[in-house]
């Protein structure tokens, strides 16, 4: 049996860092990078927020390439806030690793990272977002023929008892006591006026009430029931090979039909700028350059507006229709024709192939982005702000189907107890001796 004394021994002076422990981890992030590195990750990073930096020198700052991978960790790790992933970056030799941080430099804290994204505009994580997605189309992992897509709510970063009044800014302790006053009650206890409060209706209108430092969130009822201020976003998934190709974010309050047409045309964009990088460099139709050609979603979206537009655009819909009472048509010739035909495509065998499938593809992305990666709420402000955090988050999701088709494993959790860590370890260790003999090799060689 091991003991707390058989253990005591005096630390050397020196620790050869190729002794060090090396997590489960490790072998994962190592690959990540070569995969990075193989693409130019660094030079596009750097040369896309090059604006962004001084010309000249001065304070050390957060290299863009460190910045947008610490972003990645908080979706391979789980965590939620950027202080959690400062955090977890200086605890971790295998994150160390990843970031290019030696072991005598600190990793940078909580507030350098918020600093340099609130400095870094949405279109360079944009630009990073679309990157990735290229990346995913040279290993044919990206098609665009068919779009699904799915929103879900992420809890707001901002408590409902704070909200202030639109026209007045006055806050909702003091509404609830004037009214108590009107009522009759002239120093009203808390229980009297969680008592009044409870036979108010229509008590929580985003037209009367925001939050004052988050005005972009809204009063809504989460996936749990609870009714809380949060945020919407909505994302566009390729149904062949599960990649996101958009994300958004909207107003928690704004129902599907009005902002799908956002997603969709942020979905074509991408397909287009990748399409024109991927498809001419190849020199096959491996991405499709027109936009999207179907859409599938889920009877939120089903409108005769929307489904009329998406037909008029030349898309054709795979969206579930709601149980409805008998419809009339007068004057609406074109959205009954559009309607009965996403009816008839829905009822036919490939549309009910799709929709089985929606529940595969969506709901999994959902799941992975905001149970397993944990930003179901966000610790972030604006929406512009949680835009760029997700736009990297899953950019991060995508890099881990290429991580799949690559080595089999999409996350370093999932190497956990699993032998191709073992298999991984043992391969980058020979990568590891065998490239400085060849690089010796070709330096004698040189010489004579």
């Amino acid at each position: 049996m091991g003991t707390r004394r058989g253990r005591e021994r005096q630390e050397g002076l020196w620790v050869a860092t190729a002794t060090l422990a090396r997590p489960a981890s490790h072998p994962f992030y190592e690959r990540l990078n070569r995969l990075l590195d193989e693409c130019g990750f660094d030079d596009f990073v750097e040369s896309a927020c090059r604006r962004f930096y001084a010309a000249s020198l001065g304070r050390p700052s957060l290299a863009p390439g460190m910045y947008f991978r610490l972003l990645m960790v908080g979706y391979s790790e789980g965590l939620d806030s950027e202080r959690g992933i400062a955090w977890r970056a200086a605890d971790s030799l295998g994150i160390r690793a990843f970031l290019r941080v030696a072991l005598d430099e600190s990793v940078p804290d909580q507030t350098t990272i918020s600093r340099t994204r609130r400095l870094i505009d949405v279109e360079a994580h944009e630009l990073v977002f679309g990157w990735i997605l290229s990346v995913l189309a040279e290993h044919g992992l990206l098609r665009g023929k068919t779009i699904g897509i799915d929103a879900t709510t992420l809890e707001a970063n901002a408590a409902l008892r704070s909200i202030v009044r639109r026209d007045t800014g006055e806050c909702y302790d003091e509404f609830l006591r004037k009214l108590a006053e009107q009522s009759g009650i002239p120093t009203p206890t808390r229980a009297q006026l969680a008592r009044l409060d409870r036979k108010r209706r229509k008590k929580g209108s985003n037209q009367e009430w925001m939050h004052p430092h988050d005005p972009d969130a809204r009063i809504t009822k989460m996936k749990d029931g609870r009714t809380h201020l949060a945020h919407k976003a909505e994302h566009a998934v390729d149904m062949e090979t599960g990649a996101v190709v958009a994300v958004t974010v909207q107003p928690a309050n704004a129902g599907d039909t009005q902002t799908v047409q956002e997603t969709l045309a942020q979905a074509a964009e991408h397909l287009a700028v990748v399409a024109e990088a991927v498809n001419d460099a190849t020199g096959a139709e491996m991405v499709q350059r027109q936009g999207p050609v179907e859409v599938v979603a889920d009877k939120g979206y089903h409108s005769r507006d929307v489904v009329r537009d998406m037909q008029e655009s030349g898309v054709r819909t795979y969206i579930s229709e709601p149980q409805r009472l008998r419809q009339h048509w007068t004057g609406r010739q074109a959205e009954q024709r559009a309607v009965y035909a996403n009816r008839r495509r829905v009822r036919g065998g490939r549309g009910s192939r799709l929709q089985r499938q929606r529940g595969e593809k969506l709901e999994r992305v959902n799941a992975h982005l905001y149970e397993t990666g944990r930003m179901r709420r966000v610790h972030i402000r604006g929406h512009s702000n949680i835009l760029k955090r997700l736009l990297i988050h899953v950019s991060a999701l995508n890099l881990g189907l290429v991580m799949r088709a690559v080595c089999g494993v999409g996350t370093p959790r999932g190497l956990q107890g699993n032998k191709l860590s073992d298999v991984l370890s043992a391969q980058l260790i020979i990568f590891a001796i065998i490239l400085p003999l060849l690089s010796a090799e070709s330096e004698i060689a040189g010489c004579a």
